[in-house]
């Protein structure tokens, strides 16, 4: 855990390394062996409600811990319906929860019980995938996010020997059925590398693209630093020329705010088109983004057809995926009572400034570039748009909203322009101690 630091004191008063624990082998082995490494923890268990059995497994796997001397708090999920996509929609809920639960409780790192075959079988199905370099590399031992760090200490352990340390230690998990069904492709990839040399072949390639990938994301920070502006307003000054595609894919992940960048090949074919004065010369758009030039200078947007809907205007609310809200404390009632996320509700919400700004309001920005920035509205009519310091006219405004006047929004998006996270092998976590073999 030395390596994957520094971590918040383990004292008193200082906040907890949070857990997430969904109570099966990885993540229950995770709690019990960060309760051996230290007393200042919180475990998260999600119940994303979609089995019949999920609410008495979460309150099993809380009683586990509460036995193992780890605090733990229910997130339960209620808008989950079953579809196309349910488990993409899933995770990324769970993410959400879990983020706001860690930021609730002051939590700077979030500890994940990804272990040496989830890295494996996600480098065979990246490699399936096409995937460049980057992707290869996996998942890192550390991400980073605004306001938090996920952290992945047991990628270098196999499943088989976190279920072997729960079993020596006496302890019993929950198995979910999910995990058997090949309708997924994570469970038809882990079937397919049954043989030992296979998974331990795919997790040295993760740790090879890994250390590749940090070298590579420190020369790319270097070059942005010096070469490209990202705005508080979610735009970004590329200048008189395209970056590489490499830093493109960087950027455009940046301000669409998607954890993943785009597919290497579909950034190539972008920039070949504007290099060959095609359509890109008058705008193009890729991956939630959108390429202008204004100016003699290239610009990147957010793509308006692509942005989240509108969301009620509470304090620390994140919109789009890239903008939080902060307001004055006193500020949020009218937007707790009723507000729905329509423009017919009864309370302030976020919604993209759109079209119709006055000129004089726009500062010199085109319009187009405005009509991305995050607003706040009021029945159907826009009352604010803090990036460009613009307050509706007295009236508009409900009365016991009039502190959303001072009404801030932070460019926060999901994943840092230069990368940051931490790949490659740790000292000690070779093949040679992750005891794939049954």
């Amino acid at each position: 855990m030395a390596g994957l630091g520094p971590f918040v004191a383990d004292a008193p008063g200082q906040p907890p390394v949070a857990l997430a624990v969904s109570g099966g082998g990885d993540s229950l082995c995770l709690a019990w062996l960060a309760r051996q490494w230290r007393h200042s923890l919180l475990a998260f268990v999600v119940d994303h409600g979609l089995r019949a059995e999920s609410a008495a497994e979460a309150a099993l796997t809380i009683e586990r811990l509460r036995v193992m001397g780890v605090p733990a708090r229910l997130l339960t999920l209620t808008d989950l319906p079953y579809g196309p996509g349910i488990a993409h929609r899933a995770r990324n809920a769970r993410y959400a929860a879990l983020r706001a639960a860690c930021r609730a409780e002051g939590c700077l790192d979030l500890l994940l019980g990804h272990q040496a075959d989830d890295q494996a079988e996600t480098a065979c199905m990246r490699q399936a995938a096409g995937s460049g370099p980057d992707g290869l590399a996996g998942m890192g031992w550390i991400s980073l996010l605004p306001d938090l760090r996920l952290v992945r200490p047991l990628l270098g352990v196999s499943r088989l020997a976190l279920r072997n340390t729960l079993r020596a230690a006496g302890l019993a998990w929950v198995d979910d059925p999910s995990n058997e069904d090949r309708r997924a492709e994570r469970v038809r990839i882990r079937h397919a590398l049954g043989d030992e040399s296979l998974r331990e072949k795919f997790w040295c390639l993760a740790m090879e693209a890994g250390e590749g990938r940090m070298a590579r994301e420190a020369e790319r920070a270097a070059v942005l630093a010096r070469t490209v502006a990202v705005l508080p307003q979610g735009w970004a000054r590329l200048g008189p020329h395209l970056p590489e595609p490499a830093l493109l894919a960087m950027l455009i992940r940046c301000i669409s705010g998607r954890v993943y960048p785009p597919a290497p090949d579909a950034v190539e074919r972008l920039c070949a088109a504007v290099q060959a004065g095609g359509p890109a010369q008058g705008g193009a758009t890729l991956a939630g983004a959108r390429l202008v030039r204004w100016r003699d200078i290239w610009w990147l947007l957010r793509e308006a057809a692509a942005m989240a809907p509108a969301m009620p205007a509470r304090a620390g609310a994140v919109w789009d995926g890239r903008f939080t809200l902060s307001v004055p404390a006193d500020s949020c009632r009218a937007a707790a009572e009723g507000a729905d996320n329509t423009a017919d509700s009864a309370g302030l919400y976020v919604a993209a400034a759109g079209a119709g700004l006055p000129r004089a309001a726009r500062q010199g920005w085109p319009a187009a570039f405005c009509a991305t920035l995050p607003a706040l509205w009021w029945r159907g009519v826009r009352v604010a748009v803090p990036a460009l310091d613009w307050v509706a006219p007295e009236g508009l405004m409900p009365a016991d909203a009039s502190g959303y006047k001072a009404a801030s929004f932070f460019f926060t998006p999901p994943a840092p322009l230069s990368g940051g996270g931490v790949y490659g092998p740790l000292s000690g976590a070779g093949p040679d101690n992750i005891c794939f073999q049954p």
